[in-house]
């Protein structure tokens, strides 16, 4: 998505070179992104309004410029952030899955029991070292607070499980949903989960989902005022911060 968004800006603005687009989440290939922030810096004597309508004429029907307009002082989409909000979806009942939706639901095809997981997931809550869900990065940390980690059934055959941290590293939220599945279906104990976590090393019995059933929801920043003093405290707190689901 950056790239396009970047490509799309050169053309519109009739840039010599794409310029660089800072994205709230470097989402892993094949999440969906309905709530990514980026940020860009430009001169142009276009307004917000006409580059916006031009953007999104440019853009591919799978990628829209929802909002547009010039950032407050201070902000950085990526450091900025105080959290970010994924959704991953899934299909428990074989006789109820819709076709239409298999580029965002996940069909597992096996009933899921909702109580079991909230148990093992509300186990993980707070701030550990994820490295048993993320892939590591050299010099990167795997530290991360865990402010929400809940499921729902919101129709007959389809679950939703939100996910809410200050901070993701690659493939943790697909992981950590990888841990609750076989929770659900029985397959593992409640406190299994809980037990790859203290264990700080990736376990090969956990399955990284696939990438289409989980999408960025939401990303939140402080006050204005705030903004600039967060971007300070996200890097001095952990360095080159991996936001990726």
């Amino acid at each position: 998505m950056q790239e396009t968004v970047e490509e799309a800006l050169r053309t519109v603005l009739r840039l010599p070179e794409p310029p660089v687009v800072t994205c709230a989440g470097r989402t892993d290939t094949g999440v969906h992104a309905r709530g990514q922030v980026a940020h860009v810096d430009l001169e142009t004597p276009m307004t917000a309004g006409d580059l916006f309508r031009r953007l999104n004429g440019v853009l591919p029907v799978d990628v829209a410029v929802t909002g547009l307009g010039e950032a407050p002082a201070g902000f950085d989409a990526r450091f900025s952030a105080l959290s970010r909000r994924y959704v991953y979806r899934v299909c428990d009942d074989p006789a109820g899955w819709d076709p239409l939706r298999r580029q965002e639901v996940l069909r597992v095809g096996r009933p899921l029991d909702v109580g079991r997981m909230n148990l093992a997931a509300s186990e993980l809550l707070g701030e550990h070292d994820f490295a048993a869900f993320c892939k590591k990065r050299e010099g990167a940390s795997t530290v991360r607070a865990l402010l929400d980690f809940s499921w729902a059934r919101v129709a007959p055959g389809l679950l939703e499980g939100t996910v809410i941290a200050d901070a993701f590293c690659h493939s943790m939220v697909r992981a950590l949903v990888g841990s609750i599945i076989p929770v659900g279906d029985g397959r593992r104990e409640v406190d299994w989960p809980t037990s790859v976590l203290a264990a700080r090393v990736r376990d090969s019995a956990v399955t990284v989902l696939p990438a289409h059933g989980l999408t960025l929801e939401e990303v939140r920043y402080p006050a204005d005022e705030d903004l600039a003093a967060r971007a300070v405290q996200s890097r001095q707190v952990r360095g080159e911060v991996y936001h990726r689901g």
